[in-house]
């Protein structure tokens, strides 16, 4: 019965989810690499090497950068929610794609993998009632 009755909280739940995720993916990944600057972007972007992409290696890294920086604020906010998910969930496939190749193995590809579910599922489920798109 109490347990039950949690679902009148999901927006806040959500709320929380959105908040504490993308605050920690912003300190724990995406500013450390934006302000790497050039040298870090190349290293970065050679990832798209595992999924056939073979060109503009500092351009991809930015790409990563902007969407682990600017797209996990979008996701706080719940502004262009949607948009920011796809973004995130594109960088972390190419992340699992790269520690499973370069021979890493799925143990170290685990956490890219985990948060590439979640990105996922929270596509379809949207950003709830507290955010900026309202969906």
């Amino acid at each position: 019965m109490i347990l039950t009755s949690l679902t009148k909280f999901r927006d806040q739940g959500l709320l929380f989810l959105r908040v504490a995720l993308g605050c920690f993916y912003i300190y724990a990944h995406g500013w450390r690499k934006l302000a790497g600057g050039v040298h870090e972007w190349r290293e970065i972007g050679a990832a798209v090497h595992y999924v056939g992409i073979h060109f503009a290696f500092v351009f991809w890294g930015l790409m990563a950068a902007l969407s682990e920086t600017v797209g996990n604020v979008l996701f706080i906010l719940g502004c262009l929610f949607r948009p920011a998910c796809l973004m995130l969930l594109f960088t972390l496939c190419v992340a699992v794609a790269f520690h499973v190749r370069s021979g890493q193995g799925w143990a170290k590809a685990s956490e890219a993998l985990e948060l590439a579910i979640l990105y996922f599922s929270l596509l379809f489920i949207g950003p709830g009632k507290f955010s900026v798109d309202k969906n």
